[in-house]
């Protein structure tokens, strides 16, 4: 089911409406404001890396933007260069922490508080 998004002509507001099938929806209208002076527009799209691709791209010398800093799924991406550079095949405990760092970073902080 796809999700149409339509920008409002008066008001301005992106509006999205889940469509069943996939014949886009005759009667849109702004959410905000009523209008049926809509226009459909080009959604945001995401594009997901694996854990291969992230660690295939990454450029150890290269700036990295305040978005990849945040990304919790970029935590530990040096160390695995690293181990990867120098031939070393990381152990099991080492992915187990690595994954606990990601999805849970601020466990470290509470662990070391302890």
């Amino acid at each position: 089911m796809p999700i149409y998004e339509y920008k409002c002509s008066v008001c301005g507001e992106i509006t999205g409406i889940l469509v069943h099938g996939y014949d886009p929806p005759g009667d849109s209208a702004c959410g905000a404001c009523g209008s049926t002076d809509v226009k459909r527009i080009i959604s945001n799209v995401n594009y997901h890396h694996s854990g291969s691709d992230r660690l295939s791209s990454y450029d150890p010398r290269s700036r990295h933007s305040e978005s990849f800093l945040k990304d919790t799924r970029n935590i530990g991406l040096h160390a695995e260069y690293m181990l990867k550079k120098s031939g070393v095949k990381p152990t099991d405990e080492f992915k187990s922490k690595l994954e606990n760092l990601r999805t849970d970073p601020s466990s470290v902080i509470k662990k070391s508080s302890d």
